[in-house]
């Protein structure tokens, strides 16, 4: 805040090592161990993936997630390190593309992620700038790859308001959008940290609401993220509740994606830091909820999470897949 090397890995908690307490869903490495009879043919709506590495050539995430029985999988289109990156080399698309025509990937199981560098709310010129022409970079990397669409951290608003930072975010995908056709801009949802957006639904629709071409602007819901904001996923029908106050708020029609993550921290407290499934604050019936739930058949459930030996994620697959009832 996935296989690969582990200083890759899309998270932001690489050097923790420390639990919070499990209680809240039960120590998941009890499932560890799971039998091909009880995952077989379970879930078959559901495509659940992980954030893979494309350490060695984009066509390797699409090889990682094949190693570990995902059906979608996230990753990031170039080095998270620079502002400037070499263009998209043109054999390695091509080289992508038909790995994933293989192995039955289609585009809208893929969500690639934005670089961590861009703040499309800075009320700093250079930094909007620079956020702006990478956003484009991106969604032209999409769109020569055949994907179609792309997830991004909405932004911080730093020394400014929190409304002049919305309409900074939606400045800056309008722009994108007039630059590059056709791929949708998928905002994620925050826990709130710092001066960072997209903690409450109602500021992810206050962006929504600016984006011109309302068919290309959409929402992936991180589970960490959203329990860390003080959406209580860990109750009884927590994630059926959750996903009503988003329709309410911002309308279901928008949800592209889930980021599948369990939370270190408590609930409402802020903090970014995820946790594997089952072994934080939001506990293992959230994501049994998750996998059973109609609502989100036939998109991305993407996992983002610490993956610790043992317990990585081709486990966590399993194990998600081995909730699913039907």
């Amino acid at each position: 805040m996935a296989p690969k090397k582990r200083s890759e890995r899309k998270r932001k908690t690489e050097t923790e090592t420390e639990r919070p307490d499990e209680s809240g869903g039960g120590d998941a490495s009890e499932h560890r161990i799971i039998s091909k009879e009880k995952t077989e043919g379970k879930g078959e709506h559901k495509y659940i993936g992980a954030h893979v590495s494309i350490a060695g050539g984009l066509w390797k995430a699409v090889e990682a997630s094949v190693e570990m029985k995902g059906r979608s999988f996230a990753l990031f289109l170039g080095s998270q390190r620079s502002w400037k990156r070499p263009a998209l080399d043109s054999a390695a698309a091509v080289k992508f593309q038909e790995a994933c025509n293989s192995h039955g990937f289609q585009p809208n199981h893929i969500l690639p992620h934005g670089s961590y560098l861009m703040n499309c709310g800075s009320p700093k010129q250079d930094v909007f700038e620079k956020s702006q022409a990478m956003l484009v970079d991106e969604l032209s990397r999409c769109s020569a790859l055949g994907l179609t669409q792309f997830n991004l951290h909405p932004g911080a608003s730093r020394d400014s308001s929190t409304e002049e930072c919305l309409d900074r975010i939606a400045q800056a995908i309008n722009h994108a959008h007039q630059q590059v056709p056709a791929v949708t801009t998928v905002l994620e949802n925050m826990s709130g940290q710092g001066s960072t957006v997209g903690g409450q639904f109602s500021e992810l629709k206050g962006i929504i609401d600016q984006v011109r071409d309302q068919s290309r602007i959409g929402v992936c819901l991180d589970t960490c993220h959203a329990f860390a904001a003080g959406y209580d996923i860990s109750l009884p029908g927590g994630v059926k509740s959750m996903l009503e106050e988003f329709d309410k708020v911002v309308g279901l029609q928008y949800l592209r994606a889930f980021h599948l993550n369990d939370s270190k921290g408590k609930l409402g407290c802020h903090l970014d830091r995820h946790e594997d499934i089952g072994r934080g604050q939001i506990g293992l019936n959230a994501f049994r909820e998750i996998v059973n739930e109609p609502l989100l058949d036939n998109i991305p459930l993407i996992l983002e999470t610490p993956g610790r030996p043992g317990f990585e994620y081709a486990e966590q697959i399993e194990l998600l897949y081995s909730l699913c009832e039907d």
